[in-house]
């Protein structure tokens, strides 16, 4: 039965994260040949529409408000809702971000329906779709089917495969108007510790030093080889409390979960908090002198030894094999 799904587009920075296309690729298995419109909101933010269309949204929603210049909940809700109320999905997905997660109990709740978050897969089954999460910190998985109301889930980053981009897709663009208003926090002011290179929860390929890299510049041969790789460092919570480097970048139950297609662990013992973040990578490889890290448990391919002997001598071959090819 054809259904309409409504799909949030979050974007960074004035652009929209690949999380907002894994999504539309989500929604349109979940629509089973009917519509999906993507939904925009923030301030001046139209022009972000044709790409949500070109990677297989039928049309796109806008709203537009100078109070929805920065995320809020109580903004993005009334925003959210007064969509929900004009279109009457059937079912929503939302990107499973730090946005998604706090949006989506907050919708869910306004329309009395449950939630299933953190997807990593979805198939169909004899009485629905069954969505595939993680649970117990990523040493499980449950299965799960919605048999009434409305389907709402928020997908795993770089787990849903995004359709292909077609730029000679053409769909509607319309605007509605919600009224924003007794918001409860208002942002004045966003200031971000500057950043450099692929954001950490999409990058493909991430490089990870725990507190065997010794000091905040034992973090330069893993930043030399991410940025030959194409990717993005990160690091173990061991590492953050060390002052080797700063909490952004930690992967693990505190901190970001992350799944690439490649991950590289260095000077990682694999503590379970860390694993929870990362196990699901599609390729592990651990760099770590001790043959009994718990890390080896868990990667595709081990290195036993320093990893300031092995990092620079991958980055070499890495860089050789960009160079010929």
């Amino acid at each position: 039965m054809a259904k309409k799904v409504l799909v949030l587009g979050e974007l960074r920075d004035g652009s929209l994260r690949n999380v907002s296309f894994e999504a539309i690729a989500a929604g349109k298995k979940i629509a089973e040949g009917g519509e999906v419109a993507a939904v925009l909101i923030g301030d001046s933010i139209k022009s972000q529409a044709d790409a949500m269309i070109h990677y297989g949204a039928d049309r796109v929603i806008v709203v537009e408000d100078e109070q929805l210049k920065h995320y809020t909940p109580d903004g993005f809700s009334q925003a959210f809702m007064a969509v929900c109320n004009e279109e009457i999905p059937d079912a929503i997905v939302f990107g499973h971000t730090s946005l998604g997660k706090d949006l989506s109990p907050k919708i869910a709740s306004k329309l009395n329906t449950g939630l299933v978050s953190d997807v990593t897969d979805i198939e169909e089954g004899d009485d629905g779709f069954v969505f595939t999460r993680p649970i117990y910190s990523g040493k499980a998985f449950e299965k799960k089917v919605i048999i009434d109301g409305i389907t709402f889930i928020t997908v795993r980053p770089n787990n849903i495969e995004p359709l292909e981009k077609d730029e000679s897709r053409s769909g509607e663009v319309q605007s509605i108007a919600a009224e924003i208003k007794d918001l409860r926090t208002i942002v004045k002011e966003v200031i971000t510790k500057a950043s450099e290179g692929v954001d950490l929860s999409e990058a493909k390929v991430i490089v990870a030093g725990g507190r065997g890299v010794k000091s905040a510049e034992g973090f330069e041969p893993l930043k030399e080889l991410a940025e030959v790789l194409g990717g993005a460092v990160g690091a173990s919570r061991g590492a953050c409390d060390a002052d080797y480097c700063d909490y952004s970048l930690q992967i693990g139950q505190t901190g970001k979960v992350v799944t690439p297609d490649l991950y590289i662990a260095c000077g990682i013992s694999g503590a379970i908090q860390h694993l929870a973040g990362m196990s699901n990578s599609k390729v592990i490889v651990a760099i770590n002198k001790d043959p009994e890290a718990n890390i080896f448990n868990v990667a595709d391919y081990g290195i036993v030894g320093d990893l300031f002997e092995a990092v620079p001598l991958l980055t070499e071959e890495f860089r050789k094999l960009k160079t010929s090819s």
